[in-house]
C-alpha cells in the first residue's frame, strides 16, 4: 500500500520508498560438485553462466547487481563482486553475503541462481512491476510451480537472512511467510531448468544458440 507521502512510501512494514531502485543479486558462489566444475564458469550460447545471470537481471530492469562469488573468483564489469568465503556451507552462506553487501539506495533486490541459465528478462520485469504494485515478497512461477527469481523488500531481508540454512537459500523464509509472498506466473517467458549434471547442460545447451541473450524467447 502506497502512502500519499512525497516519493511514494511503502505501507508497513519498513517503509522503503518506492521510487528507491530495485536491485539485482546473483547467487554464483557453488563449485558445482556433480557437474564437475563450478557453475559461474561454464560457457552456455557463448556466455558464462554468470554473464548470462548478469545479463537477465540487466535486462530485467535491476540496478545495481551484486554477484556473490566464492568456489572461483568472478571479474566481470559494471557489477560489484561479494565474496564468500563460507561457501561451502552452502546457499544460504551466499545470500546472507549478498543481502549484507546490497546498498542503502535499493528498495527490493531480485535474486537469481547462476545455475538457472534459460529464465527470461521478462522475469525479473514483472517481479519489479508486482513490487511497484505493492507486493512485498514476489516469487516467479512456471506453471503455478514456484521456482526463481524471487523478489523480496528491504524490510524483510533480515527475516530472510535469518531463515536461511544450508542449501534452503530463501525457500524457508518464502514457505513462513506465504500471506505476503505474491505468485508470479512466468512459463510464458523462459523455463526453470537447473543446471547441476552434464547431462542437464548437455539438454540446455541444445536449446540455446549462441546468439541468444539472456531476454531472448527460448526454444520449448
Amino acid at each position: 500500500m502506497m502512502s500519499d507521502a512525497p516519493g511514494g512510501l511503502a505501507g508497513e512494514p519498513g517503509g522503503a520508498t518506492r521510487a528507491l531502485g530495485v536491485a539485482g543479486l546473483l547467487l554464483a558462489a557453488g563449485q558445482g560438485s556433480r557437474l564437475g566444475r563450478p557453475k559461474a564458469t561454464v560457457r552456455l550460447g557463448g556466455q558464462t553462466l554468470a554473464e548470462r545471470g548478469i545479463g537477465l537481471l540487466r535486462a530485467g530492469g535491476a540496478d545495481p547487481i551484486l554477484v556473490v562469488s566464492g568456489a572461483v573468483p568472478i571479474s566481470l564489469p559494471g557489477v560489484g563482486i561479494v565474496h564468500n568465503p563460507d561457501w561451502p556451507s552452502g546457499m544460504a552462506s551466499s545470500l546472507r553475503a549478498g543481502l549484507a553487501a546490497l546498498p542503502a539506495s535499493s528498495a527490493a533486490v531480485v535474486i537469481a541462481l547462476v545455475d538457472q541459465p534459460l529464465i527470461g528478462a521478462e522475469a525479473v520485469r514483472r517481479l519489479i512491476a508486482a513490487f511497484d504494485a505493492g507486493a512485498e515478497v514476489a516469487v516467479a512461477c512456471y506453471a503455478g510451480r514456484p521456482r526463481n527469481p524471487v523478489l523480496i523488500a528491504r524490510a524483510h531481508w533480515a527475516d530472510a537472512a535469518a531463515a536461511a540454512q544450508g542449501d534452503m537459500g530463501a525457500r524457508a523464509f518464502l514457505r513462513a511467510r506465504e500471506a505476503i509472498v505474491t505468485p508470479v506466473e512466468c512459463g510464458d517467458t523462459g523455463r526453470a531448468d537447473d543446471l547441476d549434471t552434464p547431462e542437464d547442460l548437455r539438454k540446455l545447451a541444445s536449446l540455446v544458440t549462441p546468439a541468444q541473450a539472456p531476454g531472448a524467447p527460448r526454444r520449448a
